[in-house]
């Protein structure tokens, strides 16, 4: 089973750059988007009904912000759309799905602002989501999205500039500590502990072709999903966004 995660920064403009023969390519089973910024109803027929999938869409109240949304080939049994949480669920931040064995979300957690002007909100979003995962962390689970948030200071480029900025505060870091201390296990550290792999770079100073960039986009497994586990990848190479998608494969489960 390939599961793929990718914040596509509008998917009406991803659509425009190639996301449909991308998407085709890959031959995933699941692909969970974040940052989708369209109600369903807006999207041209090619998004909202592609072959061989069913198609889940969480909107924001706002029109054009937010949103995620996923494609899979198997039908889930049950899917959540909210944390219990106003502001996060109004943003339309979180798509659950409830297959017979495993559960699977989408997360697009808050940025937390240039001048840490939504901070607390984005760490309270963490400590919600906390409380949820704490309960079935004995549960397959995979916790798929954009985190905002760089774990180690292998994960930027910059690290060192960096360390008082958002999305590598201390306060943020302590949070991916706590779902890694739940027992989930990111991924794609799990295959690569080399330095330069990054999901996101900056639109300016030509960060992409420079390669500064952020690891901020994850793919976490409950440890009980640990032995199907058979890779996890970073397709820098896929153009579309300001971020590229990650992805891993399962074993059948």
């Amino acid at each position: 089973m390939k599961i793929i995660s990718w914040n596509v920064n509008g998917l009406r403009s991803a659509w425009k750059k190639g996301f449909l023969d991308w998407f085709k390519k890959e031959h995933a089973d699941i692909v969970c988007l974040q940052e989708v910024r369209a109600d369903k109803k807006d999207l041209v027929e090619d998004l909202r009904k592609i072959k061989g999938y069913h198609s889940y869409f969480n909107s924001a109240v706002k029109p054009g912000y937010s949103g995620v949304a996923i494609y899979t080939k198997e039908k889930p049994l049950k899917i959540v759309t909210e944390i219990g949480m106003e502001r996060f669920d109004k943003e339309a931040r979180v798509l659950k799905l409830k297959y017979p064995n495993f559960t699977l979300f989408n997360f697009y957690l808050p940025h937390g602002g240039r001048e840490k002007e939504n901070l607390i909100y984005k760490l309270k979003s963490y400590q919600k989501i906390l409380k949820q995962l704490k309960r079935i962390k004995h549960e397959n689970v995979v916790l798929a999205g954009d985190f905002n948030v760089a774990h180690k200071e292998i994960d930027l480029a910059r690290p060192v500039q960096n360390k008082n900025n958002t999305m590598f505060t201390a306060k943020e870091r302590e949070q991916i500590d706590k779902i890694i201390e739940l027992g989930f296990i990111d991924s794609f550290r799990l295959f690569n502990k080399t330095e330069g792999n990054y999901t996101w770079w900056p639109f300016f100073y030509n960060a992409r072709e420079k390669n500064i960039g952020w690891r901020i986009d994850y793919l976490f497994i409950s440890k009980t999903l640990k032995k199907n586990l058979k890779t996890a990848f970073i397709r820098n190479n896929v153009l579309g966004s300001d971020h590229c998608p990650a992805g891993l494969v399962l074993s059948c489960l």
